[in-house]
């Protein structure tokens, strides 16, 4: 092999340490080529199925756009705890966030609606009244704040109750218990009404809550029991789907109306295809869940809704967020569930 100049060894470390940053050239110039980058947080692990679905989203509008828009994701409480995000998305510092009905309704009342008690039967009936007349009033509410919802909200799944020390099977058997619920007064309101007692805790820090002792139980779709890991620091999970629980995908209006028109159309039609996605696997997940959680330990125990239902009409649970939502939402709840007494 002929000998290497001085010359031609530098001239080739040269091109190989800049073949990193070539490489890299093409992605960097990707981004700048964005117009718009927007920050879309959430509150759940990078499993679940609303961030695979948003990836998919952000990539379509990505493609769609012609890299005019960046969708930024930031998963599991990144940008803090779900009250810190709400309050930066209101400000324009986040420009979208997915949110539970019932966590909002600490900044919109009506919003809890959707999250009531043994309300909903069925995934159909959830539908009929989320994408119909109760979905639209909740939306209107929102949508009369600095913040909107997009059309189709997304899947949290009916929700059951975990414990460390017993199963729950009676509402008697909740009486005395701590148990961490979200910050909600919707939920905070119903378990009181059991007799337990509720601590609110942002989902970052439910599992060492439930770890170190700080509370004895929790509720929580499968889906989440499964992706949050809580099934390492509970024993049992009484089926009790207690009560159907979602996300609206919210957005700063002042950020959104920044988009030109046709921007916004592929922005809402991504978001709003891939909730009906993300839909689906959430249903598919939790009932395939059941005997993973089974294999991970996890006891189950059948409950007697009725029984449930049956003391909050006792308690004058119903009686009393009727009169707060107002008989106009209230008649719109009924529509799809039935008289709740």
């Amino acid at each position: 092999m002929p000998p290497i100049s001085r010359r031609s060894f530098l001239q080739a470390l040269g091109v190989a340490a800049a073949g990193p940053a070539l490489a890299l050239a093409p992605r960097f110039a990707r981004a700048a080529a964005a117009e718009f980058t927007l920050r879309y947080a959430n509150n759940l692990p990078a499993s679940h199925p609303t961030n695979v679905r948003a990836k998919e989203m952000a990539a379509r509008v990505r493609s769609e756009s012609k890299g005019r828009v960046d969708i930024q994701i930031f998963p599991n409480n990144q940008l803090g705890s779900d009250t810190d995000t709400l309050s930066q998305l209101r400000s324009g510092a986040v420009d979208f966030f997915t949110l539970s009905p019932l966590i909002l309704g600490t900044y919109i009342p009506a919003a809890q609606i959707s999250g009531m008690g043994f309300a909903f039967k069925d995934y159909e009936s959830v539908w009929a009244a989320l994408d119909g007349g109760l979905g639209a009033h909740v939306r209107k509410q929102i949508g009369a704040t600095s913040i909107f919802a997009f059309d189709k909200i997304w899947n949290g799944g009916f929700r059951q109750i975990t414990t460390a020390e017993k199963p729950i099977v009676q509402p008697k058997d909740l009486q005395g218990m701590k148990l961490r619920v979200p910050p909600s007064p919707l939920w905070t309101s119903m378990f009181k009404d059991f007799g337990a007692s509720p601590a609110s805790v942002n989902f970052a820090e439910v599992y060492s809550a439930l770890q170190t002792h700080v509370v004895e139980g929790q509720e929580n779709p499968l889906s989440i029991i499964y992706t949050g890991k809580l099934y390492e620091v509970q024993k049992y999970c009484s089926l009790t789907n207690h009560m159907w629980d979602g996300f609206w995908f919210l957005g700063n209006k002042d950020s959104f109306s920044r988009l030109p028109a046709d921007l916004q159309t592929i922005v809402q039609n991504a978001i709003d295809d891939a909730a009906l996605k993300q839909r689906q696997d959430v249903i598919q997940m939790d009932q395939n869940l059941r005997s993973k959680l089974e294999g991970d330990g996890l006891k189950f125990t059948e409950v007697d809704q009725a029984a449930f239902r049956k003391q909050l009409q006792k308690s004058g649970f119903y009686a009393d967020w009727q009169k707060r939502f107002g008989r106009e939402a209230w008649a719109l709840l009924e529509r799809y569930t039935g008289n709740l007494g």
